[in-house]
């Protein structure tokens, strides 16, 4: 509850835009979840900066071109973006994805795994519940299929590439719901509807989440791979997420968000940051354009919190490579 007062403090303070011409010129990245919300503006700010080149990695192709022409009226630009299809309800478009971007691209600056969802009914996509496979297991198994392309380039440019995942510090209300799943097989728990309380399932996606790139971090040092991996809370930003939900999220969320909700360009300055933070936010939470790793509850960091942070990284681990094998263990 004290983090989340804090987070509504917070809600009201200017945030800087960190990012400028000087640190994006000549760079190259990929946005996925980009033809609107917090990935829209996190493009357009790269692309008025003086980026290279910017991948949109959307679902819908039309709305991602559409997103082009906008970005481009807007800042004056063209011949910057690229739309390329991305569906996280499919590992094999994430494969697709992940091989092309790893394959045309010569450099990758920066990857922002932005694409999530917000639902509140049970959908299975790929034998998983639809939130938790789309906010979780495939935005994992894209950052770990980045990262062998993003640590060749770290070497090849001698920079740091920074790879981006978007929590939630909503996730920290989810407690209750994780304690309902963490004992025995964890996804299989989560992938129970009759345990699922799908009012905190967005809450939960984004603890599930939080653990997993904590975990994922460690397991790829940047003095190994030359990859940053950092998250970002944006805090509640006006975005079309949630519009899938049932008229009660859509009202509940809707009300808190009229009230001290940023604008999505104020929050994907908070992305920004995490682009340019470098290896002090390897693994840490940043929100608010600072590192604010002390907003982290102690039964995460404690010792009960890191058995749980690797049981998850494990069954995760697990079902990835199922999928693709050796697509973790490669990065060890």
């Amino acid at each position: 509850m004290a983090v989340m007062l804090k987070l509504a403090a917070e809600q009201y303070k200017t945030l800087p835009i960190l990012a400028n011409e000087s640190t994006c010129s000549g760079k190259i990245y990929i946005v996925t979840g980009s033809n609107s919300g917090l990935g829209l503006e996190t493009a357009r700010h790269l692309v008025e900066f003086k980026a290279a080149r910017v991948i949109l990695g959307v679902r819908n192709l039309t709305a991602g071109e559409n997103a082009k022409k906008e970005i481009e009226n807007t800042t004056g630009r063209k011949g910057v973006i690229d739309v390329w299809h991305v569906d996280m309800a499919s590992y094999a478009s994430v494969q697709a994805f992940a091989k092309k971007a790893s394959t045309e691209l010569d450099r990758i600056d920066g990857v922002v795994a932005n694409a999530g969802i917000m639902v509140d009914q049970w959908e299975p996509v790929e034998g998983m519940e639809s939130g938790i496979q789309i906010n979780v297991v495939s935005t994992l198994f894209l950052g770990a299929l980045m990262v062998p392309k993003l640590s060749e380039v770290s070497k090849k440019f001698n920079i740091k590439p920074t790879l981006v995942f978007i929590v939630s510090v909503l996730g920290y209300t989810a407690k209750a719901e994780m304690d309902k799943n963490r004992n025995g097989d964890i996804f299989a728990n989560l992938n129970d509807q009759k345990r699922a309380d799908m009012d905190q399932r967005y809450a939960l996606t984004k603890l599930v989440e939080e653990f997993a790139v904590r975990e994922f971090a460690k397991f790829c040092p940047v003095e190994r791979t030359g990859v940053v991996i950092a998250l970002v809370a944006p805090g509640l930003c006006s975005t079309g997420l949630g519009k899938d939900a049932r008229t009660f999220t859509k009202i509940m969320h809707g009300g808190i968000k009229a009230m001290m909700a940023r604008t999505a360009e104020v929050g994907s300055r908070t992305i920004l940051h995490a682009l340019i933070v470098g290896e002090e936010g390897h693994g840490k939470l940043l929100s608010g354009c600072k590192i604010k790793e002390y907003w982290v509850p102690d039964w995460i960091s404690n010792s009960e919190g890191q058995q749980l942070q690797q049981r998850i990284w494990k069954g995760l681990v697990d079902k990835l490579e199922k999928v693709q094998p050796g697509s973790i263990t490669q990065l060890s």
